[in-house]
């Protein structure tokens, strides 16, 4: 019997561990509010709140126990603003000008009635009452905070998912209101309570995070064991020295021509994926997640090694068909142990995707500068997080900018694409590639036009190439890497790289004008050098865009197979001695048919052009 007590008492021990792990420990007292005065879509309204903060926590605590999370985005004299991630509904509906806030006691017997009808006193040892004057915000004083709000009855330390966040987002000159990240649905205005937890939104990271798959709130959908956390940081991320960061220079391979010899990006550089609807711009990207490395081989621990790469993808707005494949495609190809998946699916509250690529880079911050990690981000759709934007302004009822969108939205934007980089003194990078989806193939869009002012250059999928069965169909006219130009060259890559990528995009773009010449003339009247430009066209798409997998030298090769369609004298961007030394150089397919250029039947269909030359 003594040794069953003695294993009960360790189960005991054990489990008591566990919880205390896992447990949301809170600092006692708070101030609790009973004062929801009205809700527009996923905003929870909020009278006469006394010393709230922007980007403060808040707690909501339903009738029926229930706890759900919020978080301030905007507070106006005694008035707050709480967003709520899932959409709240309050019920029953509540004008504006109704309810009142009140102090509720602590502890159990704090669902009763509220202590007085006064005004809130705030009291208690928040973290934020510490540097705090103890008067209420004068009006027109703009913060915003957190608001958490509980069900009671369902509050369990290992299983969380009735927790939901919201944030504080408008607010009149007597109030604030706040969203609720997880919903809105079934809070009953009269007996909701209202906890401001006086702390920011964080999220718990830890490097096992990795091969893990959470919902755009930051909770473990993959039924796998609880992640314990190593730290918790704040999902605003923050600022970087611009004085500490460190110019990209290291060239990242991703196995795709058009990227890797005209498009080059470095480690550390942000650069979008402009694409529309119907387009293969999800393959494209989970292409690049299982081909990028780094290209110098001479390194002691590669950049696609598993223990100094990762993966951070987050997907907000997408439909489950999306999420299957990028969630099928990594565990098929074995990287899963290195990805770690935030989604937020297109049936989730629009609320939650503004927070969800704030989670998905917070964790790469910590994996990039903690663990020393070179890691990838990959953000879709930026559309849907720009509608988000959208919606909440709209219920704010903000003025709006072009199309409707707020006009804050390139400054939220920079918010997200900035943090990617270098930092001097940690190991680890973050390199970022957001896709966003233009609409109508709009290329002037709000969102992709601002994007591009943010970026360090854009890869650009063309429709017209994807509708030629052309794959991946990326235009390299309008794409743009500013950052290849020191990521490129001898040392690096190879000492033709730059020479070759400006020749072929001179010989692309004239192609391209002798092909828009054609349809107007017809084919006839174009002169014989017009007449090779476009045969340059014709096998440049088929044979260097149109891929499987390649590395950046065979992409140079292939490059330099595609020049010698035209004599040393027409390829004016290259320098003579690039070109004694690479044109003569037959192609890594062709090295025993040098010797053998007299029989013209075994001769490569490349060299035929060439012979033809004299007869101009």
């Amino acid at each position: 019997m003594s040794r069953q007590a003695e294993t009960r008492t360790r189960v005991a021990a054990a489990r008591e561990h566990a919880l205390a792990v896992t447990r949301d420990y809170i600092s006692q007292p708070r101030t609790t509010y009973r004062t929801v005065c009205g809700v527009n879509g996923p905003l929870v309204v909020l009278d006469n709140v006394k010393f709230a903060q922007f980007a403060e926590i808040v707690h909501f605590t339903l009738p029926d126990g229930t706890i759900r999370s919020g978080q301030v985005l905007e507070v106006m004299g005694t008035k707050a603003i709480i967003q709520h991630l899932r959409g709240l509904e309050l019920w029953p509906p509540v004008s504006s000008s109704s309810g009142q806030i009140r102090l509720l006691p602590e502890g159990p017997e704090s669902s009763s009635a509220p202590v007085d009808k006064a005004p809130a006193q705030v009291t208690g040892s928040s973290p934020l009452l510490a540097s705090r004057p103890e008067t209420p915000l004068a009006a027109g004083a703009l913060c915003s905070s957190s608001v958490v709000l509980l069900l009671r009855g369902s509050a369990s330390p290992f299983s969380r998912p009735t927790v939901s966040v919201c944030s504080w987002v408008s607010s009149s000159e007597s109030g604030g209101a706040a969203g609720v990240f997880e919903g809105t649905s079934g809070i009953d205005a009269q007996r909701t309570t209202c906890e401001f937890t006086g702390d920011i939104l964080r999220t718990p990271v830890s490097e096992d995070m990795l091969g893990r798959i959470f919902n755009g709130s930051g909770k473990s959908i993959d039924k796998g064991p609880a992640v314990t956390a190593e730290d918790f940081l704040d999902i605003n991320g923050q600022p970087i020295n611009p004085q500490m960061r460190i110019y990209p220079e290291e060239m990242i391979q991703t196995g795709l021509s058009p990227i890797d010899a005209m498009n080059s990006i470095a480690r550390g550089q942000k650069i979008p994926i402009f694409s529309a609807a119907g387009l293969p711009h999800n393959e494209i990207a989970a292409q690049i997640c299982r081909q990028a490395g780094l290209v110098q081989q001479h390194k002691s621990v590669m950049d696609h090694h598993e223990d100094n790469f990762a993966i951070v993808f987050a997907a907000m707005g997408v439909n489950m068909e999306t999420a299957r494949f990028f969630k099928s495609d990594f565990e098929e190809n074995g990287s899963m142990d290195n990805v770690c998946l935030f989604l937020n699916l297109a049936n989730d509250p629009t609320i939650e995707r503004i927070i969800t690529p704030r989670l998905a880079l917070t964790t790469a911050e910590f994996l990039a500068y903690q663990c020393e990690k070179h890691v990838l981000v990959i953000l879709t759709d930026m559309s849907s997080y720009a509608e988000a934007l959208r919606e909440v302004s709209a219920a704010r009822e903000e003025v709006p900018g072009r199309r409707g969108f707020p006009g804050y939205m390139y400054t939220d934007l920079a918010t997200i694409y900035e943090r990617a980089g270098r930092v001097d003194g940690r190991q680890g990078s973050i390199t970022q590639i957001p896709i966003l989806t233009m609409p109508n193939d709009d290329i002037t869009h709000p969102i992709p036009d601002l994007t591009g002012f943010i970026t360090e250059g854009q890869v650009y999928i063309d429709r017209q190439l994807h509708n030629r069965q052309i794959y991946p169909p990326i235009n390299v006219l309008p794409s743009l890497s500013r950052l290849m130009k020191s990521a490129i060259g001898e040392g690096m890559t190879r000492k033709d790289h730059a020479d070759v990528s400006n020749q072929l995009y001179a010989c692309y773009a004239i192609g391209k004008d002798v092909q828009a010449m054609k349809a107007v003339v017809g084919e006839e009247a174009l002169s014989q050098e017009d007449l090779l430009f476009l045969e340059f066209l014709h096998k440049f798409e088929r044979r260097f865009i149109s891929q499987g997998s390649r590395s950046v030298f065979e992409s140079l090769d292939i490059g330099w197979e595609l020049l010698r369609l035209f004599p040393k004298e027409m390829l004016k961007r290259i320098p003579v001695s690039i070109l004694n030394e690479f044109y003569s150089r037959d192609g890594p397919r062709q090295p025993p048919n040098k010797p053998q250029r007299q029989p013209t039947p075994s001769a490569p269909e490349t060299e035929s052009p060439p012979s033809k030359k004299p007869s101009q």
